[in-house]
């Protein structure tokens, strides 16, 4: 009882804080934050990749839903290497064509933990979203142990991608992972002996999250106090949360916005479902401690065991898991 008393109350204070940061950038009334160490300002809300390229979403969609994205206040664009075989990253740079790459904040992420991948994965998106340059690129998938060991090793992906900054075809660098709060730690800890700090961190944050293995209670705090930009994604678990019928849509986004995120990533499929994002984020001003608990307590009984965060605790949402190759 004590953690939960203790959750509760560090929900509480982070609502206010996020209330009190909470302003409309621009007369969009999209709501911006700052992206930690970084400085940028990004959207509450930003656009996940994976969806875009799905079959059932055709390219002229795709560019339809990201262009109209970037036009209502949206500047935050996430994508992979490796979402649909490349498809969403090539719908993305044909959606950014005139004129629209000016008005994004775009990142990318790439699963080689050795130089030679990391280095001919950032060529293939950087082509396949017609850019010079990446915003943010963040190495995919930290969801094994000995994956910070890899990457700092020499000839990892790091030792690339600080020389791919150099060069100016990216400007930060940061991180993801959807498995286990102590692999994301590990990489931070790892980071810091060799005095080096990651720009951003991304990681699953919603109103499951908080009852199993939790990565806003363990990793959050951590990165604030080294002013990393907290992404935070799998605001429904890809629908998945959805299905235990506890809480609505509009309640996960609000509870994922309430947390110190920089930007909460959501897959929009349809315009139906971005104006759903666009709405909640404009319309957003906090969570209340009353509205904080009713959330969690509905969700409470059924997240116990993790069965509806199916990225923690099955290999489903693992792409590296069943295609090793990428890692290089």
């Amino acid at each position: 009882m004590m953690e939960r008393r203790e959750f509760l109350k560090s929900a509480a204070v982070a609502a206010l804080a996020s209330k009190l940061s909470l302003h409309a950038e621009n007369s969009s009334g999209i709501p911006y934050r700052t992206l930690g160490r970084t400085g940028a300002r990004v959207s509450l809300v930003g656009l996940g990749g994976h969806h875009i390229g799905r079959n059932y979403v055709s390219q002229e969609e795709s560019t339809r839903i990201i262009r109209t994205a970037l036009d209502s206040g949206i500047n935050f664009l996430d994508n992979c290497w490796d979402y649909n075989n490349g498809l969403s990253e090539e719908r993305m740079g044909i959606a950014l064509k005139d004129g629209y790459r000016q008005k994004a904040f775009l990142m990318t992420k790439l699963d080689g933990r050795t130089a030679k991948t990391a280095q001919q994965q950032l060529e293939e998106s950087l082509k396949r979203l017609q850019t010079d340059h990446i915003d943010l690129i963040q190495m995919h998938e930290v969801i094994r142990m000995n994956d910070p060991e890899r990457i700092f090793a020499q000839g990892g992906s790091l030792e690339y991608l600080e020389k791919a900054k150099k060069e100016g075809k990216v400007r930060f660098i940061g991180f993801t992972g959807h498995k286990s709060p102590e692999i994301h730690l590990h990489m931070i800890e790892t980071a810091t002996k060799q005095n080096y700090t990651f720009d951003t961190v991304q990681m699953p944050l919603n109103a499951m999250d908080a009852h199993f293995d939790s990565f806003a209670s363990k990793v959050i705090p951590v990165a604030k106090k080294l002013n990393m930009g907290i992404l935070g994604m799998k605001p429904m678990g890809d629908g998945v949360l959805l299905k235990s019928n506890t809480v609505t849509p509009v309640e996960c986004l609000r509870y994922a916005m309430h947390l110190p995120v920089s930007v909460v990533i959501t897959g929009c499929d349809s315009m139906q479902i971005l104006q759903q994002a666009l709405d909640t984020a404009k319309n957003f001003r906090g969570l209340s401690e009353t509205e904080v608990s009713a959330i969690l307590k509905k969700t409470e009984a059924v997240a116990q065991n993790g069965q509806f965060e199916l990225y923690k605790t099955s290999h489903n949402f693992d792409g590296t898991y069943h295609n090793p190759q990428w890692l290089g």
